[in-house]
């Protein structure tokens, strides 16, 4: 598979086909043109079904400067390492393999083999784009949905009753060599983490954290200003984890109230008071106990 050194990565000059299909504040393709951005040319895109897959273009368009395999919707891992294994037997250790999937062909449909790609620990790329709910089918929650979160299947009076799933210490549990969370609204921490996680053999894992105006009931223009609060709430801590037991929180929040986050979407409109506080409580605790997590570690060495 032939790949072009001289890439431009300025999307919309370079392809025939201006601009993206994606809403209007989509997070996935300002993470998308950042993560390639930093991991070059020699990169090949392994994509299940999803909002990336819809908004990359139809046949034969694309947006990416780089090869883009769309596959099917659990198959993501597995693809990614099979890949890898082409690759690796073809003498191109050199490309770097990412597969790029939301939270529902992550946390949920792809679950087994994403588990079973990071315990071989194979070297690979996953990015794991999170906006939260099934957002190209309709908008039907996932195991990433927040609590207290409005969508189609967790109408009002039936919000979602559960946390969100901790992938992040599911990834841990693992001991992948590297783990790191990501926002769109902090660019030099994204563009670092990145740059960290090709430098790194074996399976490695982003959360990036990927508003989506249409499914949150949010202002297209809040976007990034949303992704900033979700960081200073408390609601989606910057941390990393190296080898499954070394946390490291990269952004010390400004400890913000978790109400200035909540009220810019519409999906959180029917909290009640009682939710907001247990949402509070949840994402402080957390935050705080990746702090502990961090300072126990620094204290055995």
């Amino acid at each position: 598979m032939m790949m072009d050194k001289t890439v431009d990565y300025d999307f919309c000059a370079s392809h025939d086909m201006y601009g993206h299909m994606a809403c209007p504040g989509c997070g996935e393709k300002i993470l998308l043109r950042h993560v390639l951005d930093v991991l070059g040319a020699e990169t090949i895109i392994v994509c299940p079904a999803g909002c990336a897959a819809v908004t990359d273009g139809i046949f034969p368009h694309s947006i990416c400067p780089v090869p883009f395999l769309h596959v099917p919707f659990d198959a993501t891992p597995s693809t990614a390492a099979g890949v890898r294994a082409g690759l690796d037997m073809s003498g191109r250790g050199d490309v770097t393999v990412l597969a790029w999937a939301g939270d529902g062909a992550t946390f949920d449909i792809g679950m087994g083999a994403l588990s079973a790609v990071a315990e071989r620990n194979e070297n690979i790329l996953y990015g794991c784009y999170d906006n939260e709910a099934y957002m190209n089918t309709g908008i039907q929650r996932s195991s990433a949905t927040p609590y207290g979160s409005w969508t189609t299947t967790t109408p009002e009076g039936q919000l979602e009753s559960e946390p969100k799933k901790n992938i992040g210490f599911i990834m841990a549990a693992h001991r992948i060599p590297y783990f790191a969370s990501c926002s769109p609204a902090f660019l030099d921490d994204l563009r670092m983490k990145v740059a960290r996680a090709k430098s790194i053999k074996g399976f490695r894992f982003l959360h990036l954290y990927s508003p989506c105006p249409p499914g949150w009931k949010a202002d297209p223009q809040d976007g990034i200003t949303i992704a900033r609060l979700a960081v200073e709430c408390n609601m989606f801590p910057l941390y990393e984890i190296t080898n499954g037991t070394n946390y490291t929180l990269t952004h010390k929040s400004q400890g913000l109230p978790v109400t200035e986050y909540l009220q810019l979407q519409g999906r959180f409109r029917y909290l009640s008071k009682r939710d907001t506080e247990i949402i509070q409580a949840e994402a402080d605790g957390f935050y705080n106990h990746l702090g502990a997590l961090q300072e126990s570690k620094q204290g055995e060495q």
